[in-house]
């Protein structure tokens, strides 16, 4: 998303998709069905955000928004219950996520665009779903596509880390990591070869002057372990400071669209 030019993590912002839209409006969305292993039938919402270069404030991406519920109108699977689902359904979540996503994202050869996994999925099957991603992407998307990898990476050494960056470094696949909005995570990250980190800030305090200043901390700490810093669900009018703290890009959160 902004430097170096070289690689995919790099390029998932490299330039704007046209029209302006407001910052937290979503292009478009979709809902499927799957039954778990244990016989949990699931509702899965994938929704495509606009992702925002900060220096420029235009969009440059787009990124697939993913939750997960129980049917029937259930709350959302929260950190336990991901835990309590099997590899095999995390990996068919995924699956399915890149079918359906690639097909929201509709990418066009200079274009770009973010999917979520599992690090489950990650790990487990080494490079074979970025195999995947790559034969899937060349026959229905030939953009550039990022995979933003969440759920376990706290417990992720920074060897394993590295091995699964290495299976998405090509010319139009990469790896965006997203970790847990704590400083001391994203200082563990020094050393490893991610392009991009990725931190969501609907439960970071960063409202007022005073809140502002740890927020901050948090940017900036990860800005020194990576040449990029998405940030997921920041408020609209805090772009231009989380610019100046180290952010390269971000989707905002629901709020009324600004000007700047």
């Amino acid at each position: 998303m902004g430097q170096p030019e070289s690689d995919a993590a790099g390029a998932a912002v490299r330039a704007p998709l046209g029209e302006r839209r407001a910052y937290a409006a979503p292009y478009e969305s979709l809902t499927f069905t799957l039954v778990t292993r244990g016989g949990r039938e699931l509702a899965v919402t994938l929704a495509a955000q606009p992702v925002f270069d900060l220096s420029r404030s235009v969009p440059v991406s787009r990124r697939i928004r993913r939750s997960v519920r129980h049917r029937g109108g259930e709350s959302a699977l929260t950190a336990l219950g991901r835990r309590m689902l099997e590899p095999a359904d995390l990996k068919r979540i995924d699956l399915q996520t890149l079918n359906h996503g690639l097909d929201l994202l509709r990418l066009q050869r200079d274009d770009s665009g973010v999917l979520p996994a599992f690090w489950r999925t990650v790990a487990s099957s080494g490079g074979q779903f970025a195999l995947l991603c790559t034969e899937l992407q060349q026959e229905a998307a030939p953009g550039t596509l990022l995979v933003e990898v969440m759920g376990g990476l706290e417990q992720a050494s920074a060897e394993a880390l590295d091995e699964a960056i290495a299976h998405f470094e090509t010319a139009a696949l990469g790896l965006i990591l997203h970790i847990a909005p704590d400083p001391g995570a994203a200082r563990r990250l020094n050393g490893v070869r991610a392009q991009c980190l990725a931190i969501d800030f609907a439960g970071v305090a960063h409202e007022s002057a005073r809140e502002w200043m740890d927020a901050a901390a948090l940017v900036g700490a990860a800005r020194a372990a990576c040449p990029q810093v998405m940030l997921l669900n920041l408020r609209p009018d805090r772009g231009l400071a989380a610019h100046s703290a180290g952010a390269t890009h971000a989707v905002f959160a629901g709020m009324e669209a600004i000007t700047v």
